[in-house]
């Protein structure tokens, strides 16, 4: 990425950067579940090899898996490498660092006035409904 220093938008681009990577990672092994769930043929190992430290055999769903997952993890590479998503994140960053977060007790607090309110209007839409329901009651009753 020419024209940017090293460390700008650096926290920004590895959080999307990884974020992307575990969601390819999830269909990559969803993929290699699937296909050896549904075709016999491709679990049946080649050459009786087990990779040693995660013991998978080395099997068609597995060869297509790990060839989906490289393809995805440089197509990522590759897209964050664009000047419009780079600059995105970059500008992503700095924004977030002008930003006032909240302290513990500023969050606190706010949060038992959501719970206070929710509570409240909840209990008042439990009684308006019974109140409405008992008057619909009474009017289909009578007729």
């Amino acid at each position: 990425m020419a024209g940017y220093k090293p460390d700008q938008g650096r926290m920004a681009r590895m959080a999307a950067f990884w974020s992307c990577v575990l969601l390819v990672l999830f269909g990559a092994t969803t993929l290699h579940t699937e296909l050896v769930g549904r075709f016999d043929s491709m679990s049946e190992p080649i050459a009786g090899i087990v990779i040693p430290i995660i013991a998978v055999q080395l099997n068609g769903a597995f060869l297509i898996a790990l060839a989906v997952m490289v393809v995805g993890v440089l197509a990522i590479h590759l897209w964050q490498q664009k000047p419009k998503v780079a600059d995105l994140l970059i500008d992503t960053e700095s924004e977030l660092k002008k930003v006032a977060w909240p302290t513990l007790e500023e969050i606190t607090n706010s949060s038992i006035v959501v719970i206070v309110c929710v509570v409240f209007l909840m209990a008042y839409l439990a009684g308006a409904d019974a109140v409405l329901g008992a008057i619909a009651r009474r009017v289909l009753l009578e007729e």
